[in-house]
């Protein structure tokens, strides 16, 4: 099992976080309830790690789940989106993205993507 990272908790990000976890969007609302929340390794929602907030996270596997809306597409999005993984795979986390797009339209491609890097 890795080592966890020590990632610095901020706690300005936390009422950030509530509302995230109050406000989910259909496909993050879709994830958790269907999968993630019942899922024998235990994930959060909504984490904030560092000066991010994770859409949901395994600290035992350290791996993240991102699901990305339309924001995340535009050049500032995408370029932020690189920092991020960058910043956060150097603290030895692992991040899974996907689109609003394929948790709503391929939901058991996303569980058994999650699965198998669950199992790696």
């Amino acid at each position: 099992m890795p080592l966890r990272p020590h990632v610095r908790y901020r706690r300005d990000l936390t009422s950030k976080a509530q509302a995230l976890r109050r406000d989910p969007t259909p496909a993050e609302r879709k994830l958790w309830f269907e999968f993630l929340s019942a899922h024998p390794c235990k994930f959060s929602r909504q984490k904030p790690l560092g000066r991010y907030i994770a859409d949901f996270y395994c600290a035992r596997l350290l791996l993240i789940i991102e699901v990305d809306g339309d924001s995340h597409f535009t050049e500032g999005g995408m370029q932020r989106d690189r920092s991020r993984t960058e910043s956060l795979e150097l603290q030895g986390m692992r991040i899974l993205r996907f689109t609003n797009a394929d948790v709503i339209e391929r939901f058991e491609a996303v569980c058994e993507a999650i699965e198998r890097a669950v199992n790696e």
